[in-house]
């Protein structure tokens, strides 16, 4: 995810200073994965060169303090960046596929290393359907599209297992 348009889009309800971005943020889209505040500023820092936000101060007993605010060509940005289909990603070369071939071209078991990721996928998946459980629409939703990936890696990884001797004998074959 762009953090620049995420916080940008926050900002279209109103100017909020940048700790008040970061909670928001956090809140919406950090489910286990909260922004640092030093991300917050540096981001803030460029949409504002870019002229994408502007710097309110806010007077008060210490020193002004910086509301940022969205201008008309953030909200512009915004709306285009949503308007923008995501590029899919089709996943031809991942590591996992490199380290079945790399384990045959070495002599090793790829079944074990199979077997291991397998596991490694399935109490991924058990602890992202715990937190579903537990979470609110916004958390089971995105608990809803890894648990999805992960469905698909595991047909991947089955799949393989069963094509092993094939895959086995073609990386010998153009290994010689």
């Amino acid at each position: 995810m762009s953090v620049g348009f995420a916080l940008l889009g926050l900002l279209e309800h109103g100017p909020r200073h940048g700790y008040e971005l970061k909670r928001s943020y956090d809140d919406q889209f950090g489910h286990g994965r909260s922004l640092h505040y030093g991300q917050v500023y540096a981001t803030l820092a460029r949409l504002l060169k870019n002229g994408l936000v502007e710097v309110e101060s806010e007077p008060g007993d210490g020193p002004d303090r910086k509301r940022y605010a969205i201008t008309s060509a953030g909200v512009t940005d915004v709306e285009q960046w949503l308007r923008k289909p995501e590029q899919p990603e089709a996943y031809l070369q991942s590591k996992l596929y490199t380290k079945v071939v790399l384990a045959l071209l070495t002599g090793r078991d790829a079944t074990d290393l199979l077997d291991i990721q397998r596991a490694a996928h399935l109490g991924q998946m058990r602890e992202l359907t715990n937190r579903k459980l537990t979470g609110d629409l916004a958390d089971q939703l995105v608990c809803d599209h890894a648990l999805f990936h992960l469905e698909a890696d595991l047909r991947w990884l089955e799949l393989t297992a069963a094509r092993l001797d094939q895959l086995s004998a073609q990386v010998r074959k153009g290994n010689r």
